[in-house]
């Protein structure tokens, strides 16, 4: 009001122009034309009567607009309708503004369509900010009560907790109760939830949990490797919610509300005695659940998830994904890497090179940069290895150092004749020879250790006692045994030939028992 009356001052006392105004004043030239030529029309002059005040002058100065005409009653479209046909993959407002004037010619203007489908979706929920598309997205997470197990033999309390699943455009919920929170749940769980669906979503957005986010980020979160690869078996996407930004999983938690009152609240009166009687409870109740008519949506959440979701989910894999355990291990000189105290092979070309272990109750796959190079069915026998004769080189002059004759041709020339019969015999007691490459290492460790005169004193003692393995030797060398002489055989005499020297033969023939009278 102070820059009006200035106005009014500046053009009748001071005379300047209207540009030499707006200038001074920092506002535009068409404001200053308005209130001059607003002034003129209502006789306004300077200075301002002392009885008009700032809001009678801004009256006078700035004339109300004069309302619009009515608009004619026009064809309003089923928002409804509307919003369902959104959720689905590719469908646009304007793909809908298209069809519906398709329908209605003289209906309403596409600015007025989005303004009208915007009023009417902001009073569904304060929080419908974000946009759900068919099949994209499922929500997880665990719900907060627990639900107490009667043990009837010991008397004590298991309390199990339940896991909820929402999808994003239908809210269709999936729950099942588990003793813990520990990974087997978590994937079981979610193995659960993809066959209840019927289908595989193309992003599974899961809360920060520790068994599933072993690092959460809010830029780079880490995936625990087990959560990752069941992503890869159904082709999802596993993207972890930010942490503290609940309205990233809204859906879920809203559906772990919605458990907690019609599942936990509803179920708080029974006692039950094993999770299967639990789960039966559970799985009754989330029908009746995902059964419970919308209030301001026509149908209910099966039927919003019958036709918006499920056509667009990806099918099951051909197999269900089977629990497994993932580990880190180096390839030996031997192409074999150790898990739990059995080997296993692997391309030679991979020795000495990192590679990941995916160990299952029945299977072991070895991974390098990603790609499967191995795969065995697991051992049970501890010491003992599993070989796959296509991982045997045919050479190895380019891609190992060691081949038997350079080791027995290094302990004959680095320490001596005892231990290149010791090292020849190690090999022979294996159906690979590459198996005792192992044991060969050892023993070039050994003579670092105690020096070569040693290490040949111990492989003759080893060789004479036919007990050519590492253990012996090393046992030798740490005991002293080396030092000590090495006895000399007796030697054998001529063999003599008589009748009363019986012989060998003569103790393997059967004992005849005597005839008692």
């Amino acid at each position: 009001m102070r820059k009006i009356r200035e106005i009014l001052r500046l053009r009748h006392e001071g005379g300047l122009a209207v540009r030499t105004i707006a200038a001074s004043l920092g506002i535009s030239v068409g404001a200053v034309q308005n209130y001059v030529h607003g002034a003129a029309k209502a006789g306004v002059t300077w200075p301002v009567p002392p009885d008009v005040d700032d809001e009678r002058l801004s009256a006078l100065l700035t004339p109300p607009t004069p309302a619009a005409a009515p608009e004619a009653a026009r064809n309003m479209p089923d928002m409804a309708s509307v919003h369902a046909e959104l959720s689905r993959k590719g469908v646009t407002l304007q793909l809908v503004w298209e069809e519906y004037r398709q329908e209605h010619s003289d209906g309403y203007s596409y600015p007025q369509f989005c303004r009208y489908y915007r009023t009417w979706a902001g009073r569904l929920h304060p929080t419908i900010r974000q946009t759900y598309r068919a099949g994209e997205k499922l929500f997880v997470d665990w719900a907060g009560p627990t639900i107490p197990i009667y043990d009837s033999a010991t008397g004590s309390i298991v309390p199990a907790v339940l896991f909820v699943a929402a999808m994003g455009a239908s809210n269709y919920t999936f729950a099942h109760a588990y003793a813990n929170r520990k990974l087997p749940a978590w994937i079981d769980a979610h193995v659960r939830c993809y066959e209840y669906l019927d289908g595989v979503p193309a992003l599974t957005v899961a809360d920060n949990e520790k068994t599933g986010i072993t690092y959460p980020c809010r830029y780079e979160p880490g995936l625990h490797p087990t959560y990752q690869d069941l992503g890869t078996h159904y082709h999802t996407v596993m993207l972890p919610a930010r942490p503290r930004k609940p309205r990233d999983k809204a859906k879920v938690e809203a559906a772990v509300l919605f458990a907690e009152r019609w599942i936990i609240a509803v179920l708080r009166h029974r006692t039950f005695h094993s999770l299967a009687e639990l789960n039966q409870a559970v799985a009754a109740l989330l029908v009746r659940l995902n059964e419970r008519p919308f209030k301001k949506l026509p149908g209910n959440r099966r039927t919003m998830f019958e036709q918006v979701d499920r056509p667009a989910l990806r099918p099951l894999p051909a197999t269900r994904y089977e629990l497994a355990e993932w580990r880190t291990a180096k390839v030996n000189i031997d192409y074999h890497v150790q898990v739990d105290n059995h080997f296993y092979s692997v391309p030679y070309s991979l020795v000495h090179a990192e590679v990941e272990v995916r160990l299952t109750t029945r299977l072991v796959e070895i991974l390098y940069k990603g790609q499967r190079v191995a795969a065995h069915v697991r051992g049970v026998t501890r010491g003992q290895a599993t070989t796959d004769p296509a991982h045997r080189p045919k050479s190895h002059q380019r891609h190992l150092e060691w081949t038997p004759s350079r080791l027995i041709h290094w302990a004959d020339a680095d320490v001596g004749p005892h231990c290149a019969q010791a090292v020849s015999a190690i090999l022979a007691r294996f159906p690979h020879p590459e198996q005792g490459y192992r044991a060969c290492l050892g023993l070039m460790r050994l003579r670092r250790l105690y020096g070569h005169e040693r290490l040949e004193c111990a492989c003759h003692r080893a060789v004479q006692a036919d007990a050519c393995t590492y253990r012996s030797i090393k046992s030798m060398l740490q005991t002293g045994l080396d030092r000590q002489p090495v006895a000399t055989p007796p030697a054998t005499g001529p063999v003599l030939h008589h009748p009363n020297v019986r012989g060998a033969d003569y103790y393997q023939q059967p004992i005849q028992e005597e005839q008692t009278c």
